[in-house]
């Protein structure tokens, strides 16, 4: 089977999954199916690893996880289970996270005792966002209904080949293992509450393969409840793998047996020589409910592979409760809490070991522009960079070039660590380019091929060195809080493509205030419900002399289908200045990526607002497709002058912009033929979507 750089995923999951109306019989169920852990009740910390209670506890979990086969008032069940696997590309370094393939699942699931197991995919769609080639394990997109086996495989073997299960036969003599916490789990909608144990897993030997994680045990019959784990490195057969994070819940049934509930699984790629700005995410997630128990279900069933499928025709056509994005629409591609925790409860137990399956110290690649660009501020610019790993929870990168036209170096050192709450990242920067804003007019490798080839350099260069502490305080479920002190001094640049007798032909760089800025800023961003998000960014501090304080604000909403195969995204933004506010923290606006066919960022102000829409509508899917837009926004001039040397106006009122354009090859590239009213002209732009401009 062909492979790429992030394809697999376990046979535990599939994505996003959601609530669903079961049917069947359910006689002897206690509570309903979603269930919550509550705080601990009790702490029953044994005081060290290897305690003889824990140890009798996970023989007594051994003999349970064997016990349901034999069992003869429990003879077999049928359940149904929807999921979905999405496959997007992360980046370590920011919360942007670009969607490339989602897959929506439904399954019928079947146990017959004493331990025959079928399932069935009844329903398959699937949508590429982007060009991929990756393709799944036909057991990728099925459930665990065993808590996995004795010996734990991943992707076939192709992920992880052979790990052994914590509570598999002899476990003890692999494994170490410590009594956490005793919990009180509690289902949704019902005031009965089950007392489970937390126990803590670890291999004896942490350079072989096993498992690293919490199983969790009910109190009364220590059957598995639970499961939160990921693996040593040497668990990994792929040498591309980052890690592999799982979460198993089950569901109490007739009383006494735990079923598969939700299961959800994390696995992050990325090049092994390479520390590139973005890995491969599969990210899957089902939810199994509607049991019916005690059936006669036909030996004839079971017989043939374990996984089975209908016609494709029929699985296409399958009446899926929600729609194939409504899920990442609604709750983003975000970890849930269950993954997320996952890393901060296994280094409680291995302290700084580190976990990931990648090398400690790789090449860097932060954007292609990283290494080659040309601007009419740097000339030539090469650059190079390195990464290194010394602990689990500490990123370390160092990026270099050299300016050939200019004559000058530019180095950064980036910092990034911990595994807290809180994640403090270090940057400190010698000779960095920047531009002025707060919207970039094109992407590094389009302003590149515009400078060399038509003389247009949308960027509006100034450089600066100091240092920047940042402390995040992200969350899979709410608001996030990003906190930055900074401490720089700012330069102007200068066009060093032409002299005074070699006119360049590209417009004239605009001078800074220069001088030494020090400030604290904060930026709380918070996910809505239907594909929407608003990030509120504030910065006060003082610059030379002066004291200033900005604000910024932007709300966005995003639909991949809104019906008729048509999608459509909009955006609202404002900001204001105090007096004081050095130049390059002003407001620019005109021409592409806010107001097209108005002038290149011809409108300047220490107050602004613009509103941007735009529908798609795919023609020759995914080649080409077709799009409107239309943008209004103002700048307002209060508090400052215009800048000298800028040759920029205040919008003196409305402006507006309307314009069609062809997507190209997945809406990746576009052409677009706007123009600006109150003012405006024509524009043809070529561009690349946002979401790449900071790859190139």
């Amino acid at each position: 089977m062909t492979r790429i750089t992030v394809s697999a995923l376990v046979s535990a999951v599939a994505l996003g999954a959601h609530p669903f109306r079961a049917g069947g019989q359910t006689a002897g169920r206690t509570g309903t199916a979603e269930a919550t852990t509550t705080a601990p009740l009790r702490s029953e910390r044994a005081g060290g690893w290897n305690d003889p209670a824990v140890l009798a506890l996970v023989r007594r979990a051994r003999v349970r996880r064997h016990a349901t086969g034999v069992d003869t008032s429990f003879r077999s069940y049928s359940a149904r289970a929807r999921g979905y696997v999405y496959f997007f590309f992360d980046r370590r370094d920011s919360d942007q996270r670009t969607l490339v393939k989602a897959d929506q699942v439904a399954l019928e699931v079947y146990w017959k005792a004493p331990n025959h197991t079928k399932q069935r995919i009844v329903g398959l769609r699937d949508r590429k966002v982007l060009p991929t080639s990756i393709r799944y394990h036909l057991d990728h997109l099925t459930v665990v209904q065993d808590d996995f086996a004795d010996l734990i495989r991943i992707g076939d073997g192709d992920e992880v080949a052979a790990v052994l299960h914590p509570i598999g036969p002899n476990s003890e003599a692999y494994y170490d293992f410590r009594l956490a916490d005793s919990l009180s789990v509690r289902y949704g909608g019902n005031t009965d509450e089950v007392r489970v144990y937390e126990v803590q897993v670890r291999p004896k030997d942490l350079d072989g393969p096993g498992f690293l994680g919490s199983v969790y045990l009910d109190r009364a019959t220590a059957a598995i409840v639970r499961m939160t784990f990921t693996f040593t490195p040497a668990s990994y057969v792929d040498p591309y793998l980052d890690h592999i994070r799982i979460s198993l819940d089950n569901s109490r049934w007739l009383g006494r047996y735990w079923l598969p509930y939700r299961q959800e699984i994390e696995i992050r790629r990325e090049i092994p020589q390479l520390d590139f700005l973005a890995g491969g995410v599969i990210r899957g997630k089902f939810e199994i409910g509607g049991y019916t128990f005690n059936q006669d279900l036909p030996d004839a069933l079971f017989a043939g592979r374990r996984v089975s499928t209908v016609a494709p025709e029929a699985r296409k056509n399958f009446p899926f409760e929600k729609g194939l994005f409504d899920e990442v629409e609604e709750e983003g591609l975000n970890p849930s809490p269950s993954l997320e925790a996952i890393q901060a409860e296994v280094m409680e137990v291995v302290r700084q070991r580190y976990l990931s399956g990648l090398s400690r110290a790789r090449a860097s690649l932060g954007s292609f522009s990283d290494v080659l660009r040309y601007d009419r501020a740097e000339g030539l610019f090469l650059g190079a960079g390195i990464s290194a790993l010394p602990s689990e929870d500490v990123m370390v990168r160092v990026r270099a070039g050299y300016r050939f036209d200019r004559s000058d170096v530019f180095w950064k050192v980036t910092a990034t660590g911990g595994t807290e709450r809180i994640t403090p990242r270090l940057e400190i920067v010698w000779n960095e380019l920047r531009d002025l804003g707060p919207y970039p007019g094109a992407s590094g490798a389009v302003n590149t091929l515009g400078a060399l080839f038509a003389s247009q350099d949308f960027i509006d260069p100034f450089f600066a060195r100091g240092v920047r502490l940042t402390f995040s305080a992200p969350h899979t479920e709410g608001p996030s809080l990003t906190t930055t002190l900074t401490w720089e001094r700012h330069r102007s640049a200068e066009n060093v493509l032409s002299g005074p007798q070699e006119p360049s032909g590209f417009r004239p760089v605009r001078p800074v205030d220069e001088g030494i800025l020090g400030s604290v800023s904060a930026t709380l961003a918070s996910p809505g419900p239907w594909g929407s998000s608003t990030t509120l960014s504030g910065e006060w501090g003082r610059f030379e002399t002066h004291n200033f304080a900005t604000l910024l604000g932007k709300a966005e909403w995003s639909r991949e289908e809104l019906g008729g195969g048509w999608g459509a995204r909009a955006d609202l933004s404002g900001g204001v200045a105090s007096a004081g506010t050095p130049v390059q923290r002003l407001f620019l606006l005109g021409g592409r990526n806010t107001l097209p066919g108005h002038g290149y960022r011809e409108f300047v102000g220490d107050g602004f607002w613009l509103a941007r829409a735009e529908g798609s509508h795919p023609l020759l899917q995914p080649w080409v497709g077709l799009r409107a837009f239309a943008a209004l926004g103002r700048t307002y001039l209060s508090r400052h002058a215009v800048p000298t040397g800028w040759r920029t106006t205040p919008s003196d009122g409305i402006r507006a912009s309307v314009g069609l354009g062809l997507t190209l090859a997945w809406d990746v590239l576009r052409l677009d033929l706007g123009r600006g009213l109150n003012g405006g002209d024509w524009e043809l732009t070529f561009s690349v979507d946002a979401r790449f401009h900071p790859w190139l």
